[in-house]
């Protein structure tokens, strides 16, 4: 017994912010300089009333219509998000509900980002090897654009909000293969988002402090680039060597490579280090921009549609970034 994915939707809100717009609140910057920095033409926002949780909803109404599967079919539910409604309940209770989802099934959240879908896919797979259940509603939903300062440029440039789910289910054949994790917790302070719990809390002084943080009320993202920038050199290319190891497969025998979408020059470095063709690289940023957890399930959804996987294809994850954290499998359509 195995475990496969059976379906993926996602979701994007309305609102879009060009290249154009964004030059408009940085004038040093054109859209061309823009897109080559980045990679990415467009990014989704949401509004301050849709939230993580809303679009992960949303999204879940698309897989169920979309998909022919019954919510009195979901068997266990990993919602997978940094901007959860409240520091308690967990979510995905919250979300078993507004879904009318089955009353006896586990429902759990994972606060991560970029690694965030290979974990909770991994998660998954234990889920239903083990007997547990016999599929796996995965919901994903973030909104980084909350947490970006008006005038931090490096973050606004990059990040989408979006929400994805994921049906997983029980497959005679292993669909989904082994796992390789990491975890570095030195590097919590190259990302992450300040003043947004209980070390350190926000204060009347933070809100007042307009200049530095903008009365961030849910506080703010930081960012250093460079140091993420070679987490991600040091970390992906060996991840991947371990994942072919793991499962038996060399780097010829891969179709598709699906990395997080982080930005393109670390797509890119990633692909000249690891000697990847062009056509194997997935490149999904220009349209999305960087969506956190979505971002492979979003890039997975796309490849197929533009029917570059299909029957009989390998395709490589691998996620990684904030925390540090990172895992990847190979799954087998």
């Amino acid at each position: 017994m195995g475990a496969k994915i059976y379906h993926i939707s996602y979701f994007l809100p309305s609102k879009t912010v060009t290249n154009q717009d964004l030059s408009v609140d940085f004038p040093d910057q054109n859209p061309e300089q823009i897109f080559k920095k980045t990679g990415v033409s467009k990014r989704t926002h949401t509004t301050p009333d849709v939230i993580g949780s809303d679009m992960a909803f949303l999204a879940a109404e698309k897989l169920f219509k979309e998909s022919g599967k019954k919510k009195g079919e979901v068997g266990f539910l990993i919602f997978v998000s940094e901007g959860n409604d409240y520091i308690a309940p967990a979510t995905g209770v919250i979300l078993q509900d507004r879904l009318g989802l089955p009353t006896n099934i586990c429902a759990i959240d994972i606060p991560l980002g970029c690694s965030g879908f290979t974990h909770s896919l991994g998660f998954a797979k234990m889920v239903i090897e083990s007997g547990q259940a016999d599929n796996v509603l995965l919901l994903f939903g973030d909104t980084p654009s909350f947490g970006s300062h008006p005038k931090d440029f490096a973050l606004r440039s990059l990040f989408s909000d979006a929400g994805a789910a994921v049906w997983v289910e029980k497959s005679k054949s292993n669909a989904v293969g082994e796992f390789i994790y990491g975890t570095d917790g030195a590097g919590v302070k190259s990302l992450y988002v300040e003043r947004s719990g209980f070390r350190n809390p926000i204060d009347k002084q933070w809100l007042e402090n307009q200049e530095d943080v903008g009365g961030m009320p849910i506080g703010r993202m930081r960012m250093d680039g460079i140091e993420i920038f070679t987490f991600s050199l040091n970390v992906v290319p060996q991840l991947v060597a371990n994942i072919l190891a793991k499962n038996n497969l060399k780097m010829e025998e891969i179709d598709l490579f699906v990395f997080h979408q982080a930005s393109n020059i670390i797509l890119k470095s990633i692909q000249r280090k690891l000697r990847i063709p062009e056509e194997k690289m997935a490149y999904y940023l220009e349209n999305f921009g960087n969506t956190v957890s979505m971002s492979i399930p979003i890039a997975l959804s796309e490849s197929a549609r533009e029917g570059r996987i299909g029957e009989g294809s390998k395709v490589l994850l691998a996620g990684f970034g904030i925390g540090y954290s990172w895992s990847g499998t190979v799954i087998y359509f």
